[in-house]
């Protein structure tokens, strides 16, 4: 039996965080392209 189940469930829990970081790097998610919009100034569409 296991004297410490704490620092057992600390270390699985490590190794779970780490394997899923890992994951992660290896295949990103893939990111979806949105539309740039900006905000013209009101002075381009004054009169002169």
């Amino acid at each position: 039996m296991v004297r410490r189940p704490v620092l057992l469930l600390v270390a699985i829990l490590v190794g779970v965080v780490a394997v899923g970081l890992l994951v992660m790097a290896a295949f990103p998610p893939t990111v979806t392209p949105t539309p740039v919009e900006r905000v013209l100034p009101n002075e381009r569409f004054e009169r002169r």
